[in-house]
């Protein structure tokens, strides 16, 4: 871990005091993270509510640019550049950025799978699809029992991927499946995502530090 990345989350509980209890958990997420992301594996997310605005929002975070500039690889730019004007536009607006998905919207996908088969089984289906061995799902759940949160991580257990539990309270039965997990310390609802936040926000700008210079 870079020096600046470190001081990264330094600060981050330094402002939130309440993450200090579990600083050394952000550091694990973290490290596995990287690990993904340097093995050219790709992370999935999801959660329910609130939770699924979360997953969103660290796609959106790890996709583009968070806190500094992304140059895209020069060999990438070199392409584009082939492809005359449109090329040489793409390679002024593009940045880099981390392969993330979302497994929270596909409505079409969702809807009728969830009435065709099964609601709570939609997130595992998309895993059971998607997922490669050496691929991370983060889910996020506020008690660690969200029924489908907890298929879908069976699910990527099954298929050779590692789980990160982003949770609260005593972590129900996310805690005993998942390889990572950083339990914020609150039990209610809206306390917990309140400190949800702060931890993924930081998770984002540590490794955006430590992946683009």
């Amino acid at each position: 871990m870079k020096d600046e990345t470190r001081n990264i989350l330094h600060t981050t509980v330094e402002k939130h005091a309440l993450l200090k209890s579990v600083k050394s958990e952000i550091a694990a997420a973290f490290e596995m993270l990287c690990e993904c992301f340097k093995s050219g594996k790709r992370l999935y997310l999801c959660g329910n509510g609130g939770s699924a605005a979360d997953c969103e929002h660290i796609a959106g975070e790890l996709l583009k640019s968070f806190r500094k500039k992304r140059a895209l690889p020069r060999e990438f730019v070199s392409a584009l550049s082939c492809y005359g004007e449109d090329g040489a536009f793409l390679a002024r607006v593009l940045e880099g950025g981390l392969p993330v998905v979302s497994l929270c919207g596909h409505a079409a996908f969702s809807t009728a799978f969830g009435n065709d088969k099964s609601p709570e089984s939609v997130f595992a289906q998309q895993v059971s699809v998607f997922g490669n061995c050496g691929d991370v799902l983060l889910t996020i759940s506020t008690s660690g029992n969200s029924r489908n949160c907890v298929l879908a991580a069976v699910t990527a257990k099954a298929k050779g991927m590692r789980v990160l539990f982003l949770g609260g309270g005593n972590g129900g039965k996310l805690k005993n499946i998942a390889d990572a997990i950083v339990l914020v310390p609150e039990s209610e609802t809206y306390s917990v995502q309140e400190l949800h936040l702060p931890v993924y926000h930081c998770l984002c700008a540590m490794l955006e530090n430590d992946f683009f210079d």
